[in-house]
């Protein structure tokens, strides 16, 4: 049941990365840009950094660090 959703939560965060692909986020920023993880009550942002690390680790999504805060961004 988690797993189906964290499937869902990842292509919700991929589609909102590949329609902003010219910019960069924390994943604060993604966290509440995105109206069904910001509206959902078991999201925090340590579970929407699980899975940005997930989609990392999976090379959809690269970090930069700037000015030592970490910003994600679609791999193009």
């Amino acid at each position: 049941e988690k797993q189906k959703a964290n499937v869902a939560y990842k292509e919700l965060i991929l589609a909102y990365l590949s329609d902003h692909s010219e910019e960069k986020f924390t994943i604060t920023e993604i966290w509440k840009n995105i109206p069904d993880l910001a509206d959902n009550e078991e999201m925090s942002n340590q579970r929407v950094s699980a899975l940005v690390r997930q989609l990392k680790e999976d090379n959809l999504v690269k970090k930069e660090e700037i000015k030592r805060k970490a910003y994600f961004s679609i791999v193009a």
